[in-house]
Parts: structure tokens; sequence; C-alpha cells
């Protein structure tokens, strides 16, 4: 799979929610995290992250959204509840992108939202946890961009 994602929240207060989505976008191979505007106890985030993702993944925090330097090329993906949003499994991933998810209590600011590219929500009734969202983000990213062989027509998995 070519191409890099990096992914990441703006207004974050809880830091084991921080450490469970740098957990996540470690497994699933994140080129970096970051976090925008976030509460200053996030800085303890590293002790909710037991794979110790600030070892092997660069972390980025900053402080407002015009100080955000992604890399060139690099589109940003908001991940919220909006009428507008394109529906996560109708979505094309932009092969370089930075997804970035919502407050828990709350939603992407309307900056944030100008900030970026495209808008995609989760079908889902209502806001579900920032770390859950961020997962199924990047589980359907991996899914989509071709990191695994199609589905077999019949129920159970390929036969080898």
């Amino acid at each position: 799979m070519r191409g890099y994602f990096a992914i990441g929240a703006e207004g974050m207060s809880k830091p084991m929610n921080l450490g469970a989505l740098m957990r996540t976008a470690n497994a699933f191979g994140a080129s970096f995290v970051f976090s925008v505007a976030a509460a200053d106890r996030l800085k303890v985030a590293y002790k909710a992250d037991t794979s110790k993702t600030f070892e092997s993944v660069p972390y980025y925090q900053w402080d407002t959204i015009d100080q955000i330097a992604l890399p060139k090329g690099c589109q940003m993906v908001g991940i919220e509840l909006t009428e507008d949003a394109i529906t996560l499994p109708e979505f094309r991933h932009p092969r370089s992108a930075a997804y970035v998810l919502g407050r828990e209590r709350g939603d992407l600011s309307p900056q944030m939202l100008s900030r970026c590219d495209h808008v995609v929500k989760i079908p889902t009734r209502f806001c579900i946890n920032v770390s859950l969202a961020g997962a199924l983000v990047m589980y359907d990213r991996a899914v989509s961009m071709g990191a695994f062989r199609d589905r077999p027509v019949m129920p159970g998995g390929p036969k080898a």
C-alpha cells in the first residue's frame, strides 16, 4: 500500500483517549499522530499508551489550527457528523491524508472544518468515543486502500 497517513484530534481533554488513539495509530502504521488545541494534561498521554508510540511514531502538538504544518500534498480529512459529510464506506481515501477527529464533548470547530479538504462521517446514530472513531477510520483506510485481498464470495475466509 502506497502513501501515508496521520491521525489526530482537535481539543482533546482526556489523556486516556489520546493514549488509546496513539496506540491504535501505531498498530495501523500511522506516519505521525497529532493534537490541536489539546488540554495541558494531555502531556501525560504517553502513560496511557502501552505500545510506547512516542518511541516509534512522531507526535506533533499544535496549540492552534494556524500552527498545523502538514507535508506537501497531504490532505486534511475531518471526521464529523455533518449533514454534507461523505459517509465513510463511500469515501475514497487520499493517498496522503491527515485525519482529524473532534473533541470528546463537541464537534470539530468551524475553523478546523474550513481547513479540511474532505469531511467524512461514520454511519452511526450518534457520536462514538474519539479513539474508537479513529480506529474505524484507520481500519476502513486499510481495507479500502488494498491492504488485503478481496473478500470471498461465499461466507468464510479465502481458501489457501
